[in-house]
């Protein structure tokens, strides 16, 4: 293996841990601990840090957009193997519900923190919690296809 594709595949591979052991946080501790909170805390809480992660998550994805189309190229573009492509379908499709969360829901918990309006919050933070748990099934199925593909 040569340096480059190790040193893309290091930096791929540290992304994705970012990202899925995050989401994975998020979901199965940070949640849990939140709910004991009143709304009036719970949300603004949630808001910063969301609002942190979500800037990790935004940068992980960027290494994993360049280090993973790199990566592809290197194991034969559009002759790649079929894992190769799953990973890489799946990863867009994580994507783009990262950008929907980021990008539309998360405006609304802001807004909704800014005035005080606790159930439209709570709405919007419910529908990022179900999105977020669909991302966390398709990044750990991107990770078993992961380890698949090295017996392809």
């Amino acid at each position: 293996m040569g340096h480059a594709i190790a040193v893309a595949l290091f930096l791929h591979l540290l992304a994705v841990a970012v990202w899925v052991g995050g989401m994975v946080f998020a979901h199965f501790c940070l949640r849990p601990a939140l709910e004991d909170l009143s709304p009036q805390l719970r949300l603004p809480l949630w808001e910063s840090v969301s609002g942190r992660f979500f800037n990790w998550v935004g940068a992980a994805v960027l290494v994993i957009l360049i280090t993973g189309g790199f990566l592809l190229m290197q194991f034969g573009g559009a002759h790649a193997t079929w894992p190769l492509h799953a990973m890489a379908g799946i990863g867009l499709l994580m994507m783009l519900i990262y950008g929907h969360i980021r990008f539309a829901l998360f405006p609304r918990v802001i807004r909704a923190v800014q005035a005080q309006r606790w159930p439209d919050g709570a709405r919007a933070v419910g529908t990022v919690r179900r999105l977020l748990v669909i991302n966390i099934v398709l990044g750990v199925v991107t990770i078993g296809v992961a380890v698949m593909a090295r017996g392809f």
